[in-house]
């Protein structure tokens, strides 16, 4: 049976093209009022999973509801109760802020005068009422995207899919993003958000769901899933990245665990389990003439969490992602 405090529930999700099987007896269930991030590698089938949520694909096999709907028989009466803003914008640049949410307005089915009241609603609440008479085109990124989910809002959306909101905007355009969800959730809007940054779904979701190859590997609250792998992690920075295969060897000898080898080449770090493990490791570091400017023992983070769960670090979707 379907719970009433569900906002989303899917049982035994399938979705192939071909005979590359993309969702493979996937199931997920989303509270309402939450914001719930889905995280996963390159082609673990998120936008897959979003686009059968909000009707625009049809499930292989499964069963997928939505605030009890079901979106294969259902999918009119879905489509009245969510609202979804892709990877990239999708406004006229042509056009104004505001004449794109009143276009957006009209499609909805608002009357013109509606359509113009609700578009400056939305303009206000967005904080775009300066840039509301200029081309689209003209926006910066992060504006761009919230004229962008403002569209996704005019019909006030009891689900809202955000899939990577944030990409590719610079972070004072991802933090507006950001508390825009946050007034979004304490509203009542139920938020389903993918994301490729890790610090976004940790800022914003109360749970989280790590898929990978087309089924959910992990799901939990972020502190859950960060104490699922360990107690703590060693951050080591280094004063000569070139010692770095060396301090590997000693915190895989003293931590008895994989190390981490940071895009950073002067950085890595290692879960461990016990504290006293860490204060040997730093000296074993120094015995061995190893220079370091920063050292610390901390919570792991949802990087730790990804890379232990999957294997790998996250990273951008693919563009094979994209028609997945």
């Amino acid at each position: 049976m379907f719970a009433k405090e569900n906002a989303i529930e899917v049982q035994a999700l399938k979705k192939a093209y071909g005979k590359q099987e993309v969702l493979k007896g996937m199931d997920l269930n989303v509270e309402r009022g939450t914001v719930y991030g889905v995280l996963g590698p390159n082609g673990a089938g998120k936008t897959t999973l979003v686009s059968i949520l909000s009707t625009l694909l049809r499930p292989d096999s499964g069963t997928v509801r939505i605030f009890g709907l079901n979106v294969a028989r259902e999918a009119d009466a879905v489509r009245q109760r969510i609202g979804l803003t892709g990877q990239f914008a999708a406004v006229d640049e042509e056009l104004s802020g505001r004449e794109n949410l009143v276009l957006f307005g009209r499609l909805a089915g608002y009357s013109i005068r509606s359509a113009k009241a609700r578009a400056e609603e939305l303009i206000e609440a967005f904080g775009l009422m300066d840039a509301a008479g200029r081309a689209a085109g003209k926006y910066s990124g992060g504006m761009r995207r919230r004229l962008d989910i403002a569209a996704a809002m005019l019909v006030a959306p009891d689900l809202l899919f955000l899939d990577e909101p944030t990409t590719g905007l610079d972070p004072r355009s991802r933090n507006d993003v950001w508390d825009i969800v946050r007034v979004l959730a304490e509203q009542g809007t139920t938020v389903l958000l993918t994301t490729q940054y890790l610090e976004e779904a940790d800022q914003l979701a109360s749970r989280i769901a790590v898929i990978d190859g087309g089924t959910v590997i992990a799901e939990g609250s972020p502190g859950e899933l960060k104490a699922s792998i360990g107690s703590g992690t060693i951050q080591v920075r280094l004063i000569h990245p070139k010692q770095r295969a060396d301090a590997e060897q000693v915190l895989h000898r003293v931590l008895d665990t994989a190390v981490r080898l940071h895009t950073d080449h002067a950085a890595l770090s290692a879960q461990v389990s016990d504290p006293r493990l860490a204060a040997q490791a730093l000296t074993e570091l120094s015995g061995a003439g190893i220079l370091i400017s920063q050292f610390s023992l901390g919570k792991p983070s949802l990087d730790e969490v990804f890379l232990t769960l999957t294997g790998r670090v996250a990273q951008n979707e693919t563009m094979e992602e994209g028609s997945l």
